[in-house]
């Protein structure tokens, strides 16, 4: 595993070294696969997507997926080095898209070549390196459910310091609009649909869902974006309003767009996409004992992840701190994909 280690971390350089916007990922993959390859892996490809299964797939068997993405988000004005230079001082290993997610990406590689050709295993193993997560986009891990094996659990890789995000809030954005009528602002008007906007953002502000889940809280709707008038004499007919919602484990995203529909004020709310979905492992299933068994803590993550597209139970697993996320002079801890990859080999062995 040293070796295999060295050889990860090597990638995960060269990953940083070679832009891979969200739906610009075509090199990233091409360094994936190759890498894969020389570790004798036979490898498949679907666009911008690489994936592979265990060299004794037994059909019948329970398929547990490794995922992670290699599409970054575009570098911020506030960087003071090159993003795409990678750099290793002080045991930090500095570039654009090495906490997020790659440092995740390469553990998870190289976990799976681990075990890639061991025999009788408890698990199928499925690994996708997968695009556009950033931009939840249509040609990522979604796009590759029908593709590969059923999948019956999954680790997904994001940056969690290997503590278990055993559910994930899901996302709604909902376009909505409060009416009024037009007219000249130097005459009267008692139907200003700016006015009439007041009470329904007080709507938003103040209205709380019924239920409330134990491992996410609450969930969370937020005005983030309005939208009303183009000149300074002219009362606009309408408001256009978004609104973000994240969606705990207890309800589906289908069930919070019935509820706005039905309950809000404004004249029409109307979601963008239903696919989003809150996520969630039973605490009793064998892999969040195992990472349990190895200190790791439990909770529950707020941020969107791939795990969103996926129907089956998933824990969100992996090196690197998410508040370095996105931010400028990104940084992984060698160290923590280190100790990344020992402690998915170390919960695998358990359950495989």
């Amino acid at each position: 595993m040293n070796l295999l280690t060295q050889e990860a971390i090597e990638l995960l350089k060269s990953l940083i070294q070679t832009p891979s916007f969200s739906e610009e990922e075509d090199k990233t993959a091409d360094l994936i696969a190759d890498w894969l390859i020389n570790h004798q892996v036979e490898v498949k490809r679907d666009r911008n997507n690489i994936w592979a299964t265990n060299k004794h797939f037994e059909e019948g068997k329970p398929t547990l997926l490794l995922n992670s993405h290699h599409d970054t988000v575009k570098p911020n004005k506030a960087y003071t080095r090159d993003p795409f230079t990678a750099t290793v001082e002080n045991d930090r290993l500095y570039g654009l898209g090495s906490n997020d997610a790659g440092g995740c990406l390469v553990s998870l590689l190289a976990t799976f070549v681990h075990f890639y050709d061991h025999q009788h295993l408890n698990y199928n193993l499925v690994i996708v390196a997968s695009a556009e997560e950033e931009n939840s986009g249509t040609n990522g891990l979604c796009s590759m459910l029908d593709i590969i094996p059923h999948i019956d659990v999954a680790v997904v890789g994001e940056p969690t310091q290997m503590h278990l995000a055993v559910a994930e809030k899901g996302l709604v954005v909902f376009d909505a609009v409060v009416t009024g009528t037009a007219s000249h602002a130097a005459h009267p008007n008692d139907d200003n649909a700016i006015y009439n906007t007041i009470p329904v953002l007080e709507w938003f502000k103040n209205f709380a869902f019924a239920k409330a889940s134990l491992v996410l809280g609450p969930v969370k709707m937020t005005v983030t974006q309005i939208n009303a008038g183009v000149q300074h004499n002219a009362i606009p007919s309408q408001v256009e309003l978004v609104i973000d919602v994240r969606v705990n484990d207890a309800y589906s995203n289908q069930e919070i767009a019935d509820i706005l529909t039905a309950e809000s004020p404004c004249d029409s709310i109307i979601p963008r996409s239903l696919r989003l979905n809150s996520s969630s492992i039973p605490l009793d299933h064998d892999i969040v004992k195992a990472g349990i068994a190895l200190g790791r803590e439990t909770y529950g993550s707020p941020t969107l992840s791939d795990q969103a597209v996926l129907t089956c139970p998933s824990v969100k697993l992996g090196p690197g701190l998410s508040q370095r996320s996105h931010t400028a002079d990104e940084f992984i801890y060698v160290s923590e994909i280190v100790e990344g990859i020992e402690i998915y080999r170390e919960i695998l062995e358990n359950i495989l």
